[in-house]
């Protein structure tokens, strides 16, 4: 008799989560995702009234969370935070901002800003989460919600792309330094999705023709075509893919 191969499991019950820049769009998706796949999901922003309301729709349905107000460009507060709760099992590096202008036309100011939210916090998150991971022996999965723009050019996007490659590197490395401890660290690369942070751009003449002709589906990406890639990435389904990038482009990165 042949002896069929087990299913993964997509599944992540037991497991706690924590998502940066949880209170709306992709964040939010990603912790409904993980909530409906069985985490207690904790979300972490700078607003505490768009936390308690993002918590109180989980919990209307039935989703286990809690939230912590908290500035991840501040690794004293980030480091406080992580150490002052249990360890989570799961950290989805969602946190990000864009300034899209030409780079001649960039202030410093904008540069420091962008690298703080886009790199910098990131950095702080996962140096925390996998230091409570790694002191209780622990398995983990860290995602890092980058974009095509971390594997392509384009213009009015040098400090964007810039910074969503430097995401990306920090991925692959990270990923070696935790993978013998059963650590994995990978991102997801979306194309333009339509959220909040992305709706001025499309009230731009003619922006929106601009991206569809360069994806492969001829559409703009929706925050629920995210969601199934956070559950995979999360749980054992994943279990030997580690320092990868989930390209969820439309086919952008195709051509």
């Amino acid at each position: 008799m042949i002896e069929l191969p087990t299913c993964p499991d997509f599944r992540v019950d037991g497991k706690r989560a924590l998502v940066t820049g949880g209170s709306s769009g992709i964040g939010l998706a990603a912790a409904t995702a993980l909530g409906r796949a069985g985490a207690h999901v904790t979300l972490a922003a700078r607003r505490s009234a768009e936390l308690g309301n993002a918590c109180a729709a989980l919990r209307d349905s039935q989703i286990s969370c809690d939230f912590v107000v908290l500035d991840v460009t501040q690794s004293a507060d980030v480091d406080a935070a992580i150490a002052n709760a249990l360890p989570y099992d799961i950290l989805v590096n969602n946190a990000g901002m864009n300034r899209p202008v030409p780079l001649i036309e960039q202030n410093d100011d904008e540069i420091d800003q962008v690298f703080e939210v886009n790199v910098k916090a990131a950095f702080y998150t996962s140096r925390a989460v996998a230091r409570r991971l790694l002191a209780a022996n622990r398995p983990g999965s860290i995602i890092n919600i980058s974009s095509q723009m971390g594997h392509v050019g384009s213009p009015g996007r040098v400090l964007y792309c810039a910074s969503k490659h430097a995401m990306e590197g920090m991925t692959k490395a990270l990923a070696w330094e935790l993978g013998a401890k059963n650590i994995r660290v990978n991102s997801i690369c979306p194309t333009f999705i339509e959220t909040p942070m992305t709706a001025a751009m499309f009230d731009k003449p003619g922006f929106r023709q601009w991206v569809c002709e360069r994806i492969a589906l001829g559409r703009l990406g929706r925050v629920d075509e995210v969601m199934g890639a956070v559950v995979f990435l999360a749980s054992s389904a994943s279990s030997l893919m580690t320092g990868s990038a989930l390209m969820l482009d439309g086919g952008w990165t195709a051509a």
